[in-house]
């Protein structure tokens, strides 16, 4: 006999048991396995009450799981309790990341708020750059209001054939608005829409050409790693027997170490230089001190005063009179006297740390080899995976070092000289002219004239020297605008001794066209005024076009060319392209003001140091084996690890700095956003907002680290 109906099927919608695990904000179901799990498949009651529940139509098919509403209901809070928990999670990171926005702001100084002539860019270039910004915005946020109010009501926003808008009999503020509008339309039809387009192509061709000197520099690259070319001396330094006499094997090297105010950093960089392993009598170093500050100037001199009774043969230079910035300190090194007896001369700043054996690596190559001036080595920094600014620099100088200076230095044997961690000839510096105050690339301007002269480079990729990056958005900021203001005021000077060289006609070419014109102002006007200004107008001149594959493709490749040199910092491609994109800003702003001889573009400011770098990493050179030879410069890491730390002083208060001409352009590029969404633009849309964001957050100095 079957059991009842009512029995069986409660029976069988019993469902399976289960534990259920609840962690904010995750959650987990866990079955348990029963004598009762057949019911739940329709095959444990019998064959009568099967077929019995099977002829009624209301039992599950064979194999079928049957889950019960309770347990549902269970599945669903549960969901629900994770997604409430996720909700939380972000409104209170959204809180936290607002508040610390919040406080960084109020806390910021704008960038019209200097305490000296010299800390910030000439007021009124300033103000007229700003100015301009500013009018751009407005005219955007006007436009902005007026297309939303067309699109709104109905009204005609883009083709190139104008449609008569049928004004009504009254004069209202309807009728006045629909005039205005069409008024509009046909005024930027006829006359902006063709010199904005004109512009447009102007800069989409020079963005075509720069792409392919970046292309045709990664191939070179390539090529040099297919190859395996790679600069090899002519001759060796000597056996180590001669580091106690010296011996013409190892000729007389000079070390200057320029230095100005950089007291977070001169005990390592000098304690390195004095690590160098070449013979004492053959090396003599300069510490040339152009501190302002008398305490500096105090710390400096006892630093070098340690090492000189380690045996080291360094001496301390301070200049009375401090003119023409490093070039003027280093000009006034290279006239003592004691010079003459020196062949060659290596030039460390304040940061750089160099190898022990970095002289061993690079003056073999100038044996046998008199028409070589200069060897330059590679940089390497102990901070770039500091924070999100450093790790951006690192892509930059990664792939200058790795492919330009590389490539050329290779196939032309011409490069900028870097500044630093290289080592020269003095009878070139000599034949060049020596250092010259005229410019605030003083590095720039020695080389080109001594390759004028004929005078060949040699660049060494696998030669490194550690320095430091700025972590800091307002010293990165000033390092940058010296830079690119510096090589257009030497292009201005240089050019008409360029010209009247006897150097071949190719390397002219090289020197004006692709050195100066394409890499220095090319660069950096097309980026600004493509990206920046051309982009967010034909949102609003919509018959001006620019196409897709200018605002995303060609834009993504040329940052994934960039980002080669640097494998590790592939996750961090979409913030580089956004960042480059918004320090054209102040790229652009320093081009002009060296272009055209404005004040801002001869202040030279002191890129901020921190010190990562500390007496700590020196003594973790004792766990290794050092170089002990009578005769060198030994540093007495014992000495160090022992000597008392210096009290530490009270860490000051930081700022922000809020910086007007980004938050202009960032209104103005979300503007632009806003506009582009009438219009359907999905890669415009995408692309104005998130530089828009990263214009915002620039202009906020939310990137890396407050000011002191």
């Amino acid at each position: 006999m079957s059991p009842p109906f009512g029995w069986w099927d409660k029976k069988a919608h019993r469902g399976t048991p289960v534990i259920v695990k609840m962690e904010n904000p995750n959650w987990s179901i866990s079955e348990i396995s029963s004598p009762d799990d057949a019911d739940e498949y329709g095959i444990g009651a019998g064959a009568g009450a099967g077929e019995e529940f099977a002829a009624a139509g209301r039992g599950p098919r064979k194999g079928a799981r049957v889950k019960n509403a309770k347990q549902i209901t269970w599945v669903l809070l549960l969901k629900a309790h994770r997604a409430a928990g996720c909700l939380t999670f972000l409104a209170s990171a959204a809180v936290g990341l607002a508040s610390a926005v919040r406080r960084r702001v109020a806390s910021g100084r704008t960038d019209s708020d200097t305490t000296s002539s010299s800390d910030e860019e000439s007021p009124v270039l300033r103000s007229r750059f700003y100015s301009c910004i500013k009018a751009f915005l407005w005219i955007s946020v006007v436009l902005l209001s007026l297309e939303i109010a067309a699109y709104l009501k109905g009204w005609h926003l883009t083709a190139w054939e104008i449609q008569p808008l049928v004004l009504p009999s009254s004069f209202g503020v309807r009728g006045f608005l629909e005039s205005l509008y069409t008024g509009w339309v046909r005024f930027r039809v006829e006359y902006v829409a063709p010199p904005l387009q004109f512009l447009a192509n102007a800069c989409v061709i020079l963005f075509l050409v720069q792409s392919a000197d970046r292309l045709i520099l990664c191939l070179g690259c390539f090529w040099i790693r297919f190859k395996g070319i790679k600069p090899t001396p002519k001759g060796a330094i000597g056996a180590s027997k001669d580091l106690e006499s010296g011996g013409e094997d190892y000729p007389m090297v000079l070390v200057q170490m320029p230095m100005c105010n950089e007291k977070e950093v001169y005990q390592q960089s000098i304690a390195a230089v004095c690590n160098l392993d070449w013979p004492r009598s053959n090396i003599l170093i300069q510490v040339l001190d152009d501190s302002d500050d008398p305490t500096t100037q105090t710390l400096i001199k006892e630093e070098v005063e340690k090492w000189q009774q380690n045996g080291a043969r360094i001496m301390y230079r301070h200049r009375v009179i401090r003119d023409g910035y490093k070039a003027g300190n280093l000009k006034s090194a290279m006239n003592c006297s004691y010079v003459n007896d020196y062949e060659f001369v290596a030039i460390f700043d304040a940061d750089f740390q160099p190898a022990p054996d970095f002289l061993k690596r690079t003056v073999p190559h100038f044996k046998d080899n008199e028409e070589l001036g200069l060897v330059q080595a590679r940089w390497s920094f102990v901070n770039k995976d500091e924070n999100l600014l450093t790790r951006l620099q690192n892509i930059n100088l990664c792939f200058h070092f790795e492919v330009e200076q590389q490539v050329n230095g290779v196939f032309i044997n011409f490069f900028g000289f870097n500044g630093t961690a290289g080592v020269w000839r003095i009878k070139a510096l000599e034949d060049a002219g020596g250092w010259l105050e005229r410019t605030t690339v003083e590095d720039m301007d020695i080389a080109v004239r001594a390759h004028l002269k004929g005078w060949k480079f040699v660049y060494l990729n696998d030669v490194e020297c550690q320095c430091e990056l700025p972590e800091c958005y307002e010293a990165y900021r000033k390092q940058q605008h010296r830079w690119h203001s510096g090589p257009m005021q030497l292009f201005r000077l240089c050019l008409p001794d360029i010209i009247r060289s006897e150097i071949g006609f190719w390397k002219k070419s090289n020197l004006i066209f692709l050195f100066f014109l394409l890499r220095k102002l090319i660069l950096p006007f097309y980026s600004f005024t493509l990206f920046c200004i051309i982009l967010p107008l034909t949102m609003f001149v919509p018959e001006a076009e620019l196409p897709a594959w200018v605002v995303c493709y060609v834009p993504a490749t040329m940052s994934f060319l960039n980002i080669l040199p640097a494998p590790r910092s592939f996750p961090f491609i979409v913030p580089y392209l956004l960042f480059e994109n918004t320090m054209s800003v102040t790229k652009f702003n320093a081009m002009i003001s060296g272009l055209f001889q404005l004040g801002s573009a001869y202040e030279w400011v002191v890129t901020k140091k921190s010190g990562r770098s500390s007496e700590g990493d020196l003594i973790s050179l004792m766990k290794k084996e050092p170089m002990q030879q009578r005769g060198a410069s030994v540093p007495n890491f014992e000495a160090i690890a022992k000597e008392e730390p210096r009290p530490q002083k009270e860490s000051k208060k930081k700022h922000n700095r809020i910086y007007r001409k980004e938050l202009a352009l960032a209104f103005l590029l979300l503007t632009a956003s806003a506009r582009s969404l009438l219009s359907a633009q999905g890669i415009h849309f995408y692309f104005l907002l998130f530089q828009g964001i990263s214009f915002l957050l620039v202009g906020l100095d939310l990137i890396g680290e407050q000011i002191d």
